[in-house]
């Protein structure tokens, strides 16, 4: 490499510093954030002997964008900087800990100069697995999103309508997210009106809210319940409290729908991958999953080195601190946390229909592993396989991934 480019991201403008290899500043100009800048900035690194063949590596504070979609054309390696770690580098060049712009380029520029080989590329990603990877987050999003709007609707439920709450939330899948706890909700907003529905009302938002099996005798329960004897807030302070609730169910059925509809674009997207049969060869993922799985990892064969950097990546290897005659070995904070989400829920669905993966997680319980720790294992043993499969193209195979326990495991 004989040039390198820092760029200083910003809202309105950019900062861009080029540097030859002995660290001598030889450009560096302000580009604005639309075509006009992106193309000054692509003629300025042509200036400098940027080519499509040997393109200049580029060096900046973000990921995403549409600055990084221009750079990522072609050859070109883009590097996302993490602003903590370049801020450890500006000490470097100064220390009156003053930040400034052009400086930062600079600083950036100087990283690739020095360290390049410490740090990972962006990854050469097909459009169709970038695609997935927005359809994957945004989705994962929305379902934390739904969460967050339950949890407030229960809780202001708490304060005036426990009905509604031992109605929908105990033993019952969904709790106030599903369609049919909305439906109810949402034609009895207090508990003075919930008493006073009858049955053909909740029969017919029963049916609004998807359900085709024991109608009656769900509706039976749902009246019991409303007309049971229970306390009541005084009742405009109810009613002022009903008009809050269905506030918060509104944002909740926004939420809901937003999920879903994520949801079958998912799965759709995901489907025309040519990793998604592979992937769903493994216990526990199905199409929304195995697209978590992969939105994070890429499709980039290239991007890991082994398995053992992408066990590092997700989290799921342990990693061990060593000083003097101390030694610590514990798991790790600094990870990619969607693809450790991803990998929790894909364990513990394993469990449950994988012997092999059954027989490692009891094994590693009885070696004294609390529950998350085995599952942690057990998520990391998986991650290796799948590294394996998907650089040889091989589906997943229950007898040969764990065929000393299952030969152990006693019929």
């Amino acid at each position: 490499m004989s040039v390198f480019c820092g760029i200083d991201w910003a809202e309105q403008h950019h900062d861009v510093a080029l540097v030859d290899p002995n660290g001598t500043l030889i450009a560096k100009a302000r580009i604005t954030d639309d075509a006009a800048g992106y193309q000054q900035l692509l003629g300025l690194l042509a200036e400098h002997g940027d080519t499509e063949s040997e393109p200049i590596p580029v060096a900046i504070e973000t990921s995403r964008g549409l600055l990084v979609a221009i750079l990522r054309t072609g050859k070109r390696q883009v590097f996302a900087i993490n602003p903590l770690a370049a801020s450890r580098y500006r000490d470097r060049h100064g220390v009156s800990r003053k930040k400034s712009d052009p400086g930062d380029a600079l600083v950036l520029a100087n990283i690739l100069r020095t360290d390049m080989h410490a740090h990972r590329p962006l990854p050469a990603d097909s459009e169709l697995a970038q695609s997935i990877a927005v359809l994957a987050r945004a989705q994962q999003d929305a379902v934390w999103h739904r969460q967050q709007a339950a949890n407030q609707l229960r809780s202001l439920l708490r304060e005036f309508y426990p009905t509604a709450l031992n109605a929908f939330i105990t033993g019952r899948k969904g709790g106030l997210a599903h369609p049919e706890a909305r439906a109810i909700l949402a034609i009895a907003p207090t508990p003075t009106a919930a008493a006073k529905l009858t049955k053909p009302q909740i029969r017919a938002a029963l049916k609004r809210g998807g359900r085709q099996r024991y109608t009656e005798a769900e509706t039976k329960r749902l009246q019991e319940a409303f007309r049971a004897e229970h306390a009541h807030q005084p009742p405009l302070v109810e009613e002022a409290m009903g008009k809050q609730m269905l506030v918060l169910l509104q944002q909740l059925d926004a939420a809901a729908q937003g999920a879903d509809s994520l949801a079958e674009a998912v799965e759709s997207s995901f489907r025309e991958h040519p990793d998604a049969q592979l992937i769903t060869s493994f216990p526990g993922l199905g199409c929304l999953l195995g697209a978590r799985i992969l939105a994070e990892i890429g499709d980039d064969r290239d991007r890991f080195a082994d398995a053992r950097a992408l066990k590092a990546y997700a989290g799921s290897a342990p990693v061990t601190r060593a000083s003097g005659k101390k030694r610590y070995v514990g798991r790790r904070f600094v990870k990619n946390n969607r693809l450790t989400h991803a990998g929790y829920l894909w364990s513990f669905a394993a469990i449950t229909v994988s012997p092999g993966a059954n027989a490692h997680y009891r094994r590693r319980r009885d070696r004294g592993d609390w529950h998350a720790a085995a599952q942690r294992n057990l998520f990391n043993r998986m991650l290796g396989m799948l590294h394996h499969c998907l650089q040889h193209q091989i589906p997943y195979d229950e007898h040969r991934a764990f065929a000393p326990l299952l030969e152990a495991t006693p019929a």
